[in-house]
């Protein structure tokens, strides 16, 4: 995965479909998703924002729109997002080969589109921990029937590593680092740790 290659959608992360998230704690998925949606910013990915029926359903999270506060999410009808072509037209106009799709809820607004995209010849790659579902079964099945189309499952911390892929590339590497201080829980704390010891002056011997 290269972030040259790269196209990320982000499906429904939007109150209404909170309200019935089990798959996961909600507050796991919004950090994945907030980690996710900064990683795209830093390594210049093409990222599309959709919801679905938003006046009902509510606006896509604060968190997200916060990292692109220019960009009005795509407002559908289609429980598939694939079928729009307010969307589909932009991914195709992109010419980037790997589709990068989180949302709610996997079983639904992830599968469908990314199983007609494979179909297309798209590589695509669900983030699993951007995502959730009704139930941890219904999100496990889902990954599972998206596996057998050929979808491969990733976690945020991967896409933004593989993005990154090599520390010496200094002009994101900062960011990336950043990135994994504010997001990425025990190893960004252990992370700030080593940064606070390499900058703590040593005693001189008596």
């Amino acid at each position: 995965m290269t972030p040259e290659n790269s196209i990320l959608v982000l499906i429904d992360h939007q109150p209404f479909q909170f309200t019935n998230l089990n798959s996961h704690e909600p507050t796991m998925v919004i950090n994945a998703v907030t980690g996710l949606s900064k990683a795209a910013k830093i390594f210049n990915v093409p990222t599309i924002l959709t919801t679905v029926i938003e006046e009902r359903g509510g606006l896509i999270i604060k968190q997200i729109q916060e990292v692109f506060p220019e960009q009005k999410p795509i407002n559908r009808t289609f429980i598939n997002t694939w079928q729009d072509p307010a969307v589909t037209d932009i991914v195709a106009a992109s010419g980037r080969k790997q589709l990068i799709i989180a949302g709610l809820w996997t079983e639904v607004c992830v599968a469908m589109p990314a199983i007609q995209a494979a179909g297309e010849g798209y590589d695509v790659f669900v983030v699993t921990d951007a995502s959730g579902s009704v139930s941890k079964e219904a999100h496990d099945m889902a990954v599972r029937r998206m596996e057998a189309h050929g979808i491969t499952p990733i976690n945020w911390l991967a896409v933004a590593s593989e993005w990154q892929r090599d520390w010496a590339r200094t002009e994101t590497a900062g960011q990336a680092a950043g990135l994994m201080m504010e997001h990425a829980g025990a190893s960004g704390v252990a992370y700030a740790w080593e940064l606070q010891l390499l900058a703590t002056p040593v005693p001189a011997a008596q």
